[in-house]
């Protein structure tokens, strides 16, 4: 294993991670960092918080949110978000694909919201969500699914909408809030605007999935969307929508939203390299910020949970820079 990566942080963060508790996080850091044999990713699948989370799987594939699985005012379906939710963990964590039937069942589940056009949609009610579809597709592709004509759809379905500078927006971000009624959550879709600025938030998350998927990833379009959000690091959104740029820097594991260690990582795969000057800035800020252990701050807070998401987002950030600087 070439040590390059390593040689350029302040703190080996090596020793942190392994110390972790936690056999999944253990068994990545020594298969993605160190590159040791680790026997095949099933060994995690019997993990306690892999039992726990299929025990509430209900029969159709789908989990109960906590609280009401729809909202009949917005057309927010839960139930999907919690769908979304615990595959993030059981794709990310636990590498859950679709050889394992819970995994399969949900990903069924969640494609049951897959409209004639192509999008995922419920989340925010009847209207269009890139960056959830976005998200969504990226698990998928990364479970098995790359070849699985839903998937397909899904990826042409998301280069249809893109905005004229080459990213994308969620469309209802362009509508004033006084104007988001019930009839409006519940209407016909509103078509993105696509004189307006990309929305970085939705960018970055709808990048995953192209990044993901091997053939995609290729795309001219795709690296034009990998400029149009590498140009936004450390700046605030153009919408409301999480929009201070101290998001780029709030970190969590499995990844959600967009912010500089997402956006990295997707930027790793589409082919950008450090010499690029905003890639550079992204990657300096993280050799800059070490704590004392090696690992980063993530912004969100303190607890067991807390730190147990620290340790993961250590895991990614050494990946991203292991790939860069190697």
């Amino acid at each position: 294993m070439t040590a390059v990566w390593l040689d350029a942080m302040q703190v080996d963060p090596l020793p942190t991670l392994l110390a972790w508790e936690d056999p999944a996080l253990r068994y990545f850091v020594r298969r993605d960092l160190l590159e040791e044999p680790t026997g095949p990713v099933e060994s995690l699948w019997q993990g306690t918080e892999v039992r726990r989370l299929l025990r509430k799987q209900q029969a159709g594939g789908s989990w109960r949110y906590s609280g009401k699985s729809y909202n009949p005012e917005t057309g927010t379906q839960y139930d999907l978000l919690e769908a979304y939710r615990n595959l993030r963990v059981l794709a990310e964590m636990y590498g859950l694909h679709r050889g394992h039937p819970a995994l399969s069942q949900a990903a069924d589940y969640v494609l049951t919201y897959q409209t004639d056009e192509g999008d995922i949609r419920g989340i925010i009610g009847n209207q269009y969500m890139p960056y959830y579809h976005g998200a969504i597709l990226e698990l998928l592709v990364k479970a098995g699914y790359t070849g699985d004509p839903r998937i397909e759809k899904g990826l042409a379905w998301l280069l249809s909408v893109r905005q004229d500078d080459g990213g994308w927006i969620v469309p209802t971000q362009a509508v004033p809030s006084k104007d988001r009624t019930s009839e409006f959550w519940l209407g016909e879709p509103v078509p993105p605007d696509r004189s307006r600025p990309h929305a970085h938030l939705a960018t970055g998350m709808v990048l995953r999935a192209f990044a993901a998927h091997p053939a995609y990833r290729q795309r001219p379009e795709v690296f034009a969307a990998g400029e149009a959000l590498k140009s936004r690091f450390f700046s605030p959104d153009k919408y409301n929508d999480r929009k201070a740029s101290s998001y780029w820097l709030k970190f969590q594991f499995p990844f959600w939203w967009t912010s500089l260690l997402t956006a990295l990582d997707s930027l790793s795969w589409l082919g950008f390299d450090r010499q690029d000057v905003d890639i550079a800035r992204g990657l300096d800020w993280f050799l800059a910020h070490q704590s004392a252990d090696g690992l980063w701050e993530t912004g969100y807070g303190a607890g067991r949970k807390a730190e147990e998401n620290r340790h993961w987002v250590g895991l990614a950030t050494c990946r991203v820079l292991k790939s860069f600087l190697s």
